[in-house]
């Protein structure tokens, strides 16, 4: 393969390369081991070598070299795996660089067009590799050049699809083509000989919406924090929408909330996106969701089927859906018939005789005995094959292997996106991992039994007639398994929904739940995995260990069971237990209520994988620093308030405060927030169907509240409504009547109508039950752009808040400056390759540290809005001031340290800005390495000094006396706190003036700032001089110092001033040549002689047309850094 040209020296390389054949201009070589015959010690060595090398390191065996005639320095264009290869990259040489070469005059001609040729094969190489993956490789491979050709983008910048469509400016619509890139929504028209660019960063778009205009039904209008656009289309306009939506959202994610966001595989790469991995991704989340199962489950085919339901006595259609670890199956209509397998369970997959009956049949048999019929099955064989391949690498592992199970891919640190160096936990869980075949004795004694089976709670009155309605809905539930299993692979259906709006039986509870979640397999495939961990974290202080304990005694206080040390220590052991494996999410608030109701109804163990089920799989996102989830599942909830219950949308116009009271129903599930009683059925159907049934719920207890919401005159009233609502929500049929009616006065029972929990349920599915798993996904992918932009506009009204009593910017112009800042961070995201810029965002960290930049995105940012420009030396100084604002010396710096520089040169006066332009030439912002390559003896500038003011005639020379009795005097009067500056040597001293003459041009005053500061440094330099001389003679006689110093100073003030500036001279550190030097106070006493120099330092400068330069010219000034 053709490779970017990379220089190697020859003569070092001839040991381990021998030429094959050579011309004028190419070299074609071979490894030295490769094609040895004779067993040489050289070939041996070189193979040794090689050998013992990565895979990833080894060194093709063949390659082509770029030379030119005379010169040692040769070029690596090409190399390949085998002789067929590389001859055919020979080939293409001689036919077609050859005979072209020879008529180059100068050799860096040669090299720059024969460089320029390689680089371009690489391109075209990089296009058809990508375009092959297109439906349309030939059409998309050209799209792909105009797209590289219009926006001009660094080679990082991947384009996933494009389309035709139009642009709308008010009513004018303009016909072109949208790009969609990974980064960018890019648009290109160009009619009637005007051309039109558009690019939107994913990062800045707000909202996503498909909509109507005046004259098009259906448009697609992307909204940014300044501008709506709106697109139109003819065909694909719901391809291109959900493309646009996935972009944004996946976008959006790794760059805002790369704490939380864990992307697939496919998507680790962001520049390996394409068109078909998206469209897997959208697939791939809607069977994750569907199913509830682990993020790490990654579809791998769907197919349809049919599905013998031997409950019915006939085949079921449906689609097939496999993973890695499980086989499901999902029938056409909605919840009639649901199938989840475990891998695990699977006992055999056979194909079986194919009849007119029976059509590609396949028979999967499970450890319950229970066999799966799927027949109609395309391509019948391949799936059997793939599935009885997976069954076997499943046998040939060890049964609780943590490497194989996509349980344990999920609880990994890298996994969960933890760093291992930065996961106290990962240790840990490696080494759970490694000991789990080995057999430990427990240090830590577990709760064997559920703790609702030592604390019984139920009254002697009505006792009997409420374990008779358990009874009979154990039975119910005793005859259901016999025909639809008892199994995670049970047969799901509208039947068992039923059982479970009815309440699941107080002794079966623990059991459906661990069955619904799944939660049994991961139970079954990592036996003492809990109680190894127990071990392993109780005793160990963090964060989340103090939280719990605060925490402990405020989980169901009214229950018995945590009244006593039993309840309490199990609660405790399991909330620390989950913390230590899952640090990423360690411990929120309401888990500790949601762990102690596991704790009521299943074993410890089993309530520890409940828990584990609920955080990583059902409320995805809920429990973090941010819980972002439960934000977007909020405005999820008003959208389906619009939509549902357009009567009260319409009262209550504000539905956000409706949501803020609704939170709380989605983070505890309800528990605590109705009776516990009632609250346990909510709990059933959620292990159930999901996340819908919150959704449900809650728009059943908005709809039973309709009316009275509509007369709220704000969100006291409405939450007082909901409140006594909740609180009379019973279950007559539990048997916790005890906890349910305690806190419920006479007065509450008498003069408000109950509503009884299943009553509700029922009334949810009837009226609600058509939201489905896909248009929650979907309207959960909608809605996290907005969620995450507007946490984006929090973080940047609390920085805005932090910083703007500090500086002089308006707020209008600090918010920009704000923005062009992230964007710098931004810019490096996209096209930083492999650096680390993401991790220069921390969303958990304080508003003002989650976003930093470096010393690049800093002189990027520093030369489109200085104020002072230095010609070709302005990054050199930008890299200066980035040195002292990076106090703590971690190579970043915050948006205030930027402002509060930008605030100096704008707004600070005559002292200040010259204070700044001195420490930028003195260590530490001066290093030596930078001093000795910017020397003045390198430059012209000291010899025009010299020559044109060292060497005036006498009859022009100034009156420098007078000057410097000026000077003087106002040292004394400006004397301040600068004594922490050390002296300018001379080196830098011409450096300093250099910097001055360079900011003066295109000045209107440039002739006198040029004129003022020549005298200035003709001042200066004799004064350094003088100092020096006084060193010198003062070695010898202090008497004789005292008396030059007398015809200097003429004043006493004055004297011991300048006394104390040759006494900061006499630095033991410096040099003998470098005893030239001179102060600050010497230099602003010199400066404030000359107006022209004060004027210029202290005129206003208005930032509004650097901010407007600054937004039309970063995104190019960073290309063009990339490119070159």
């Amino acid at each position: 393969m053709w490779l970017k040209p990379e220089e190697v020296l020859l003569k070092n390389a001839l040991k381990l390369w021998v030429t094959e054949k050579s011309n004028s201009y190419f070299i074609s070589q071979r490894r030295r081991r490769q094609g040895d015959s004779g067993g040489k010690l050289s070939g041996l060595l070189v193979g040794a070598l090689d050998a013992v090398l990565d895979s990833n390191a080894r060194v093709a065996p063949f390659r082509i070299l770029h030379q030119m005639p005379g010169s040692q320095v040769n070029w690596v264009i090409a190399c390949g795996a085998t002789v067929e290869e590389i001859q055919q990259h020979w080939e293409w040489l001689e036919q077609n660089l050859l005979q072209t070469l020879s008529v180059f005059d100068n050799k860096d001609d040669v090299i720059n067009f024969v460089h320029g040729k390689v680089k371009g094969l690489i391109a075209e190489e990089t296009r058809s590799r990508l375009a092959e993956q297109e439906e349309d490789p030939e059409k998309f491979r050209e799209a792909l050049v105009k797209f590289e050709t219009r926006f001009n983008f660094p080679d990082l910048e991947k384009l996933v699809t494009y389309y035709s469509c139009c642009c709308w400016k008010g009513r004018v619509p303009r016909q072109g083509w949208i790009y969609l890139s990974i980064n960018h929504l890019c648009f290109y028209s160009f009619l009637l000989g005007k051309e039109v660019k558009l690019v939107v960063p994913w990062a800045d778009v707000k909202k996503l919406e498909r909509t109507s205009n005046t004259l098009i039904t259906e448009i697609i209008r992307v909204t940014t924090q300044s501008k709506e656009r709106d697109f139109s289309m003819f065909l694909n306009i719901d391809e291109t929408f959900r493309l646009m939506e996935l972009l944004a959202d996946v976008t959006i994610r790794r760059l805002l909330d790369n704490e939380a966001f864990e992307l697939d595989p496919s998507l680790q790469e962001p520049t390996q996106i394409t068109k078909k991995d998206l469209e897997a991704r959208i697939q791939t989340e809607y069977f994750r969701a569907c199913f509830r199962l682990p993020r790490v489950e990654n579809l791998d085919k769907i197919v349809d089927c049919f599905l013998w339901t031997p409950y019915s006595q006939c085949h079921t259609a449906g689609k097939l859906y496999t993973s890695e670890n499980y086989i499901c199956f999902a029938s056409k209509e909605e919840g009639s018939c649901n199938v989840i397998v475990p891998l695990q369970e699977v006992v055999t997959v056979e194909k079986i005789e194919d009849t007119s009956l029976l059509p590609n049949p396949i028979i999967v048999g499970v450890k319950s005995k229970r066999v799966f019929q799927f027949t109609e099955i395309e391509n019948r064989d391949h799936l059997a094959e793939q599935l009885s391949k997976r069954l076997q690498l499943l046998r040939g592992e060890k049964p609780s292997g943590l490497e194989t199970s996509g349980v344990e891919e999920m609880m990994s640190s890298d996994s969960l996106g933890c760093p291992k160096e930065h996961c106290p936990g990962s240790t840990a869980i490696n080494s759970l991992a490694d000991d789990t075949n080995i057999k430990k004795e427990p240090r830590h004694s577990l709760n064997s039994e559920a703790l609702m089976a030592l604390f019984h709670l139920t009254e002697s009155q009505g006792a009997n007639a409420t374990l008779g309605t358990e009874e009979v809905k154990k039975l119910l539930w005793d005859d259901h398994f016999v025909e639809y299993g008892r199994t995670v692979s049970m047969f799901r259906t509208e039947k068992i929904r039923k059982l479970v709006a009815m309440g699941i039986p107080e002794c079966l509870r623990g059991e459906l739940w661990l069955l619904f979640s799944d939660a049994a397999t991961d139970l079954a495939t990592h036996p003492d995995y809990y109680s190894n961990l127990v071990d392993e974290c109780m005793g160990k202080c963090c964060m989340a260990t103090e939280e719990i304990e605060r925490d402990l005694h405020r989980s169901l206080p009214e229950h018995p069971a945590f009244q006593s040390d039993a309840g309490i220590a199990a609660l405790r052991r399991v909330l620390t237990a989950y913390a230590y494996r899952n640090p990423k999410i360690g411990y929120c608030q309401s888990m500790n209520i949601l762990t102690s109701v596991l704790l009521l109804y299943a074993k410890e163990e089993e309530a520890f994988w409940l828990l584990v089920a609920v955080c990583e799989r059902m409320l995805p996102d809920y429990f973090n620093r941010r819980v972002i989830g439960a934000q977007v599942d909020q405005a999820v909830f008003e959208e389906l308030i619009k939509e549902h219950l357009p009567e009260l949308a319409e009262h209550v116009t504000a539905l956000s405060g409706l949501a803020s009271i609704s939170l709380s129903w989605f983070l505890t599930l309800f528990l605590s927030i109705i009776p516990l009683d009632s609250s346990l059925n909510v709990v059933d159907c959620f292990f159930y169907d999901g996340i819908k049934v919150i959704f449900q719920v809650g728009l059943a207890i908005l709809d039973a509240n309709t009316q009275q919401l509509c007369h709220c005159e704000d969100d006291g009233q409405a939450l007082i409504i909901l409140s006594r609502f909740l609180d009379h929500i019973t279950n007559a049929e539990s048997p916790l009547s005890q906890i349910a009616q305690q806190h419920l006065s006479n007065d509450d029972k008498e003069h408000f109508q109950q509503m009884e929990i299943t009553d509700l349920i029922r009334d949810s599915y009837e009226k609600f039950g058509d939201i489905h798993v896909g248009q929650i996904e979907q309207m959960r992918c909608k809605h996290r752009i907005r969620v995450l932009q507007n946490l984006e506009d929090t973080t940047k009204e609390n920085v805005l808040r932090v910083v703007a009593p500090d500086v002089s910017f308006s707020t209008e112009d600090l918010g920009e400056l704000y923005d062009l800042f992230k964007r710098e961070h931004l810019l490096s995201c996209y096209w930083g390759g492999n650096d680390s810029s993401t991790l220069h965002h921390d969303p958990s960290l304080p508003y003002l540290e989650q976003y930093r930049i470096n010393s690049l995105q800093f002189s990027s940012l520093f030369c489109l809005l200085s104020p002072w420009t230095w010609g070709t030396h302005t990054r050199v100084l930008a890299q200066r001031i980035f040195r002292l604002l990076d106090e703590n010396a971690d190579s970043l710096i915050d948006f205030k340290e930027l402002v509060s520089c930008l605030d100096l040169m704008y707004y600070g006066d005559f002292s200040e800005n010259l204070r700044l332009l001195y420490r930028l030439h003195i260590p530490p912002a001066c290093s030596d390495d930078e001093a000795t390559s910017f020397s003045p003896l390198r430059t012209t500038f000291i010899s025009s000094i010299q020559s044109d003011y060292f060497r005036k005639p006498n009859s022009e020379a100034i009156d420098h006396q007078r000057q410097l009795k000026k000077m003087l005097e106002d040292l004394v009067k400006s004397k301040k706190a600068s004594k922490d500056l050390s002296l300018m040597s001379q080196r830098d001293f011409i450096q300093f003036c250099k910097s001055l003459y360079n900011m003066f041009r295109e000045d209107p005053e440039e002739n006198n700032l040029y004129q003022a500061i020549a005298t200035v440094t003709t001042l200066l330099l004799q004064i350094g001089e003088e100092g020096q001389r006084t060193r010198s003679s003062s070695s010898l006689s202090e008497q004789a110092s005292s008396k030059d110093l007398e015809l200097l100073t003429p004043t006493d003030a004055s004297d011991s001033v300048f006394e104390e500036d040759l006494h900061m001279n006499n630095n033991p550190l410096s040099k003998p040549e470098d005893d030239w030097s001179v102060s600050f106070e010497q230099i602003l006493a010199s400066l404030l002689t000359e107006q022209s120099l004060v004027n210029f330092f202290e005129k206003s400068v208005a930032i509004k047309s650097k901010l407007i330069h600054a937004k039309a010219n970063q995104y190019q000034q960073r290309i063009n850094l990339t490119i070159h």
